[in-house]
Formats: C-alpha cells, structure tokens, sequence
C-alpha cells in the first residue's frame, strides 16, 4: 500500500465523520449566508468609487474571509488529536499502517477540502449575485477567483495551527481555549497591537519601513494584502491602496505560502510527542 493511499484512506475516513456531524453542511450555509450578505450590504458605494458590484462585493467578502475562515479552520480541527486521546480512539488510530505524518495529512486532506468547498461555494454564490445585479469586468473576476484560492490558504494555515495546539493540549477544553486564545491573537489583538504601534509611532520609521513587513508576517494580514494588492480597483475599494503599494507584490504572497508548510511541520513536531 502506498502513501498516497494510507493518505486517501485517513481522508475519506475524516470525510466521512465531517459528513456525520453535520459540519460540511453548517459551514457552507455559514459561508453562503454570510457572503451573500456582506456583499449586498457593502456594494452600495459602486457609483461613488467609480467601480463595479463585484469589485467592491470582493473587497467585502475578504473582510469576512479574514474573520470567518480561521475560526471555522479551528473549529474543525482543534479536537483533531485531542478529541481522539480523549475518546480512547488514538490508540487505534496509531495501529494503523500509517505514519503519524501521512495521518494528519489525512486529516489535513478533508479538512482544507471541506473548507475550500465551503468558500468556494459561498463566494461564488455571492460573486455571482453581484454581477448579475451590477455588472463585472475582467478585473474583478481575476480578483474574485484570487479570493477563493487564496482562501484554501488561509484554510490550510489555520487548520495547521489547530493540530499544533490538538497535539499539545491535555484535553479537547483545553484544545478549545487555545484555538479561541489563537485565533484572537491572529485576526484580532495582533492588528490592535500593530495599530496602537503606529499611532504612538506617527510618520516614523516604524509606521514607513517596519509595518508593512509586519504586517505580511501574520497570515490573516498577508491573505488581506495579497487579495487588495492584486487589484488596484479592490485596493481603492477597501481603503488600503496606501498599505498595499508600499510592499513588494512577492511579498504577502510568499507569506502565505510559507505559513501553511510552517503549521504542518509544527503539527508534525507536535503529533510525534503525543502518547496514546
């Protein structure tokens, strides 16, 4: 038996609870409803800012992927390895043939799968409802479908994460409290902290040189940048066309790339100190 097929089968297994539980279809309603929403609320400037539905209804809904899709990534897998200890199923889990790299990968498989359908549909539903009440251009389509890749990403990196703290914490509670304690470190406390940074700052070397790069360094940040800086039409929509030309285009990009290999090496690293 392969890798790969050690892998599928840790997948479907996963696939199969997460279909169960109901939480494929909770989190696309979730997404669908919440996307929709944002959009149609947030697109009533379009004549003021001289741009289409769509592009202003992507500038929105990146706002809401930054919020919503690291909480649903650590609401899905905080109790990844926590919830097996804690149930007695871990023992089991590591009879199989299947190394404990190729089981979390499994687990990574239909997790970020989950969340990309999510997205996706969310989006494109919503994507779809803007242009056809407002009109498009290439532009904004690039940008939506920018969007809903980029959002796999940020899934994956946040899915990461909730294996680091499953593996370390001594029980699913304790697992919770952490993925609520990191999830307001990341979307929240880091950009008050970078904020409050500034103002005392003013215009100096911090606020001009050092808080682009710092703000690229957090994942929720460079998803943000990475979906403004790509369209300049989506920049001047939310506000951050300042921000976004002040960084390298390779910038938030790499940054997002790196973090989702960084989590699943801290996963990894976490996974191996776990005991049955």
């Amino acid at each position: 038996m392969s890798a790969f097929t050690r892998i599928a089968a840790v997948a479907r297994t996963e696939a199969l609870v997460l279909r169960r539980n109901r939480w494929l279809a909770v989190s696309t309603l979730m997404m669908v409803v919440f996307a929709v929403a944002l959009s149609m609320a947030g697109s009533a400037p379009t004549g003021t800012l001289g741009v289409d539905r769509l592009t202003v209804s992507v500038a929105s809904m990146t706002t809401l992927a930054v919020y919503l899709i690291p909480l649903l990534a650590l609401l899905i897998s905080f109790d990844a390895i926590a919830g097996e200890r804690d149930r007695g199923t871990l023992a089991l889990l590591l009879s199989y043939p299947a190394s404990r790299a190729e089981l979390i990968l499994g687990k990574a498989l239909a997790h970020v799968a989950a969340l990309g359908f999510a997205s996706l549909l969310g989006f494109g539903v919503a994507g779809a409802l803007a242009m056809i009440s407002g009109g498009t251009s290439t532009e904004s389509l690039t940008a939506l479908a920018r969007l809903m890749g980029t959002s796999i990403l940020l899934g994956a990196v946040f899915v990461a994460l909730g294996y680091v703290i499953s593996a370390l914490a001594g029980s699913p509670a304790s697992a919770a409290g952490l993925a609520a304690t990191l999830w307001l470190i990341f979307v929240v406390l880091y950009d008050l902290a970078l904020l409050a940074a500034v103002v005392v700052d003013g215009d100096g070397v911090f606020t001009r040189a050092v808080f682009p790069w710092v703000m690229t360094a957090n994942p929720a940040d460079a998803f943000r940048l990475w979906n403004i800086a790509g369209t300049e039409s989506v920049a001047i929509a939310a506000g951050m066309s300042g921000v976004a030309q002040s960084l390298p285009r390779w910038a938030a990009p790499l940054s997002l790339v790196i973090w989702p290999l960084v989590g699943f090496a801290l996963a990894r690293w976490a996974f191996r100190r776990v005991e049955p």
